[in-house]
């Protein structure tokens, strides 16, 4: 081999991935910016660029390794100059894979919005990536139903509100869309309030109680079903509200918020009579029996509620990462 092939050969491996290293960080920087088809443009006037440098490099160093055949017996001196050249090669490639970590990194601050409708209600939402597995999110949600029902001898006509809202931190443990969450409902106001009535001489129970509605006073009330302010939130799903690499998204979560058994309150008003003939009549907002059982009934209430402690959440939103 001579001396001008060994150069030639050395200088090749050693310059080879520098050029290489510079294309792929032009590649990726050029394509977030431009696009695709500027970095392959890019990526093509490079290649020329390096070819014709290379072939000049060449020619130049053809003048010079036409020597005697004494430099030619320290061509080992080239290999031992050109060595290191190599070895920062080496050190250069090793460096390569910090610029993947350098763009996770970069995914620190990216912000995403979107909207949602789900068991909660409809509702917005925001979130921040915190690092390459973490984002942290919250919303609010707003939903309201009324309906009318009857319920042992007593008309409730309720309205149901949803008002809530919730932080929660998403964990991507393989990196890509599937996702567990934890947080809370940090404020809860879902609620039923209702207007409760039983028409005149219509019989109703309280506690196990039979009474009948006053003919010149009937009954009247209200009636509410509340839960704590505050409830934990456990949940699973699919898609990413901050996509590390593109701006729309598509979400879909499933999972429980733990709201803790829900409390009833009554207060009924009017005459209520033991009798159908309404001879024996007593001032429901006052009597201690009637009050009995009415707490009573309360119970029987909370108790045919307790199933709503453990709120199942389902929900598909759509955003935009920014």
């Amino acid at each position: 081999m001579t001396a001008r092939t060994a150069y030639l050969i050395i200088r090749t491996l050693a310059v080879n991935p520098i050029i290489k290293k510079i294309w792929r960080i032009q590649v990726r920087t050029f394509s977030k910016v431009f696009g695709l088809p500027f970095a392959v443009l890019l990526c093509s006037v490079g290649t020329t660029f390096a070819q014709t440098g290379h072939r000049g490099d060449s020619t130049e160093s053809s003048t010079p390794l036409r020597v005697s055949e004494a430099d030619a017996s320290n061509s080992s001196g080239v290999q031992e100059t050109t060595a290191p050249d190599a070895s920062s090669s080496g050190s250069a490639s090793r460096k390569a894979p910090k610029s993947s970590a350098s763009d996770r990194g970069s995914d620190l601050g990216k912000v995403g919005i979107g909207v949602k409708v789900s068991t909660l209600g409809l509702g917005f939402e925001a979130g921040v990536a915190l690092t390459h597995k973490l984002n942290v999110h919250g919303g609010g949600n707003f939903f309201s139903y009324s309906r009318t029902f009857d319920y042992n001898g007593i008309s409730y006509k309720g309205n149901l509100d949803f008002r809530n809202g919730d932080l929660l931190v998403d964990w991507f443990p393989f990196g890509k869309i599937f996702h567990l969450s934890g947080g809370a409902l940090i404020y809860n106001g879902n609620k039923i309030n209702a207007n409760a009535s039983a028409p005149a001489g219509q019989s109703f129970t309280l506690g196990g109680t039979t009474y009948f509605s006053g003919n010149t006073n009937p009954i009247t009330g209200t009636g509410n079903l509340s839960f704590r302010k505050a409830a934990p939130e456990v949940l699973f799903g699919f898609g990413n509200l901050v996509p590390r690499t593109r701006h729309f998204s598509f979400t879909v979560d499933a999972g429980v918020a733990f709201m803790g058994i829900p409390q009833t309150k009554l207060a009924l008003q009017g005459t209520a009579c033991t009798d159908a003939a309404q001879i024996n009549c007593v001032d429901a907002a006052t009597d201690p029996t009637v009050q009995s059982n009415i707490v009573a009934q309360q119970n029987k209430l909370n108790n045919k509620a307790k199933y709503a402690q453990y709120w199942p959440v389902l929900s598909m939103g759509f955003g935009y990462r920014f």
